[in-house]
């Protein structure tokens, strides 16, 4: 009975031994095996198995990369106003040995080292760059962090700057200076369409007073060929008139016709003078047809001279 109580706690042992040397390392992890309190190596994924009681795994790190967040701390600018910033560290290990045995604690040291830069770069900076230049101060904190971080086996990805926060008293100042800036720019536009409004307004009467000038002229334009056409016309009727007169004077009877047109011509005429009192000299025999004719001859040059009365 002894027997087998031992032989059971032997084997209870051996199990508990057994369990002791396995170890299993996740994916993206590294773990640090030492012999006797010396370094032995770097276990990486997977199974593997240890000297029970001589190695043991020492130092464990994850291989992902890191969000560290850079508590909030106060900083004097370059025109000695105090802001609150607070940041995002991003790193990465890339030597597990180092990152064990290079420092003691390399997150610690990094966001230490991320503060003193921060500090520094907004020292020398006036507070409205410091909104201004967020990018430049987040290029200059991962330089300045993964320099010294090299030495740990570390590797600084980026650093990103959440927060810039003034004093209330600086943020009501800005807040004024802000609405005046918008004030402004809301007069200048109101201003600028105004002024466009009233080119607007210009050109559109330019444009109709052109138009009128144009259309006034047309109008003349239309009247003068008018008028010459007109004039034109009339001539013309005259000349045909002229030319048909000339031509029933050469036929048969053509000048007994004109005789009597003048004949007439002169009763009418010397009726109008009849009713003036200008001075004639009408012919002694009015039988006379050739005399009447040559009398009626002188009193249609005479009366043409005269105007005429109703």
């Amino acid at each position: 009975m002894g027997l087998t109580i031992i032989f059971l706690g032997f084997i209870f042992l051996m199990i508990v031994i057994a369990f002791m040397s396995i170890v299993i390392v996740p994916q993206k992890s590294a773990f640090l095996v030492e012999h006797l309190g010396k370094y032995k190596g770097t276990l990486e994924a997977g199974f593997h198995i240890l000297t029970p009681f001589l190695d043991t795994v020492s130092y464990r790190h994850t291989l992902k990369e890191q969000a560290i967040d850079v508590a909030p701390q106060t900083c004097i600018t370059k025109d000695n106003i105090s802001v609150t910033v607070d940041g995002i560290l991003y790193l990465q290990v890339m030597d597990a040995k180092k990152a064990s045995y290079g420092i003691n604690n390399y997150q610690f040291a990094s966001i230490q080292i991320a503060q003193t830069t921060m500090r520094s770069i907004i020292g020398k900076m006036e507070l409205d760059k410091t909104f201004e230049e967020r990018e430049n101060i987040n290029v200059i904190i991962v330089q300045a962090v993964d320099k010294a971080s090299d030495a740990w086996g570390i590797k600084v990805t980026r650093y990103e700057v959440k927060n810039i926060i003034p004093p209330q008293s600086i943020k009501d100042a800005m807040e004024k200076q802000m609405r005046a800036e918008r004030e402004k720019r809301a007069l200048i536009a109101e201003s600028e369409g105004d002024k466009q409004a009233k080119i607007n307004r210009a050109d559109g009467q330019k444009q109709e007073t052109i138009a009128y000038s144009e259309a006034e002229k047309q109008r003349k334009i239309n009247e003068a060929e008018g008028t010459a056409f007109e004039i034109e016309r009339v001539a013309e009727a005259t000349a045909k008139g002229i030319r048909e007169i000339a031509l029933a004077i050469n036929e048969k009877g053509g000048m007994d016709a004109v005789n009597l047109r003048i004949a007439e011509d002169y009763l009418e005429q010397f009726g109008k003078l009849a009713r003036t009192n200008n001075t004639m000299i009408v012919p002694s025999d009015l039988a006379d047809v050739a005399s009447i004719i040559a009398a009626a001859n002188t009193v249609f040059q005479k009366t043409r001279k005269l105007p005429a009365q109703e």
